[in-house]
């Protein structure tokens, strides 16, 4: 690989640390007092941060006392004067500190909003917190004259597209009990009905397999997915009321899957009603409540419910236990079919590699005994590969 792949947090030696991102690379060109650095792979790396690639070149020109030349439709970023790889990491490493990580959690999953004060705050999607940057340093002068553009967010693996893909939107408003990022329920109803759209083309057909079939072969099936919920909805873990059949997590389990049709908004606010929204055993409940035999078919229209309440790797994980208990326990005859369904999750950007890849090659007892957790993983192996090959090929294109 040229570029390499390293994490985000340099001084994490961890390799299954979820956030990584290129290694930066630098090209030196011309000669005398024309001479320039050129770093080739800077829109990479700014897309992992998910900031502008203009943001880290100014601060290397801040830092360096060098001026710097932006070349946005030719990806050309540019430090004049020769500068080594090695330095230009470590100012990278500074940047991080300051401009992506959140001060609180040491997390780099944040967006930058400007306030009406003119202050850049780091909003932090990982624990909530909102830090400000220190407003001493030149780059913010360049960040309050080049704010953050809207955009959608990206795909965070495939194709063209490298782990969180896009920048974050200007001045987020941050999340309001009730509600997806601020918005107001009409709003956000028509943003997930106009994202579900678009994810796959499959998503109608997934809503109309959710009608009631009254047939007797359809009610057994219910009931036996109702049986099984009941008897497989242990968590795995230290919730003290997982065995409680008011449970929340039991109460939200057995209204999702007689509410199928509701919709990502409503469940999501059933969910919120019980003080569970952001739990990540709820992740593991709905997977096991929501989908059944046409679970492929099924995930693109939940997908931006999974995508709302999947937002670390425990949720991850929890996702995973999910799809494990589903397939392993409820619809055994699903375990061929691991391989697509870690695929829709994927594709919908709700699964990242590293954690699928460390799931994957890790058998557990937590959510299933032993010898099914083997069969699962097992099946998953094309999918495995399929990603190790992406990654070779990302490598030669490089």
């Amino acid at each position: 690989m040229a570029a390499g792949i390293v994490n985000i947090r340099r001084d994490v030696d961890d390799k299954f640390y979820r956030y990584r991102m290129p290694l930066l690379l630098t090209k030196i060109e011309g000669k005398g007092n024309g001479i320039k650095t050129v770093v080739p792979n800077m829109s990479d790396v700014a897309r992992a941060l998910s900031r502008p690639p203009t943001y880290p070149t100014k601060f290397f020109g801040c830092e360096l006392g060098a001026q710097t030349s932006f070349d946005e439709k030719n990806d050309r970023y540019i430090v004049n004067g020769a500068h080594d790889a090695t330095k230009l990491r470590e100012l990278l490493d500074v940047f991080i500190e300051k401009f992506v990580l959140c001060k609180s959690c040491k997390n780099p999953e944040t967006d930058l909003i400007i306030t009406k004060q003119e202050e850049i705050i780091r909003d932090c999607k990982a624990c909530g917190e909102r830090t400000g940057v220190d407003m001493r340093h030149k780059l913010t002068t360049f960040i309050l004259k080049n704010p953050p553009k809207t955009s959608k967010k990206g795909k965070k693996k495939g194709g063209a597209d490298s782990p969180s893909n896009g920048a974050h939107a200007e001045a987020a408003t941050p999340p309001i009990d009730g509600e997806f990022d601020g918005e107001s329920d009409d709003e956000l109803t028509k943003r997930i009905k106009a994202e579900a759209a678009d994810l796959n083309a499959d998503s109608k057909l997934a809503k109309e397999d959710w009608s009631v079939d009254t047939s007797e072969e359809a009610v057994k099936a219910r009931t036996k997915a109702a049986e099984s919920l009941m008897a497989n909805l242990a968590l795995g873990d230290d919730d003290d009321d997982d065995d409680d059949a008011n449970s929340p997590y039991k109460q939200l389990g057995f209204w999702a899957q007689d509410n199928r049709d509701a919709g990502p908004v409503e469940i999501y606010k059933k969910a919120e009603e019980l003080g569970i929204a952001k739990k990540h055993k709820s992740v593991q409940v709905l997977v096991q409540s929501l989908f059944d035999e046409d679970i492929v078919k099924q995930i693109a229209a939940n997908a931006p419910l999974f995508k709302k309440m999947v937002t670390s790797e425990k949720h991850q994980k929890s996702l995973l236990g999910g799809v494990e208990r589903l397939v392993g326990m409820t619809y055994p005859e699903l375990i061929p079919s691991v391989p697509k369904i870690l695929m829709a999750f994927y594709q919908a950007d709700v699964l990242d590699e590293e954690v699928v890849t460390q799931w994957g090659t890790h058998v557990s007892k937590k959510y299933v005994d032993k010898e099914t957790s083997k069969k699962v993983r097992k099946a998953s192996e094309p999918f495995l590969k399929w990603l190790e090959e992406a990654d070779d090929d990302d490598s030669d294109d490089e």
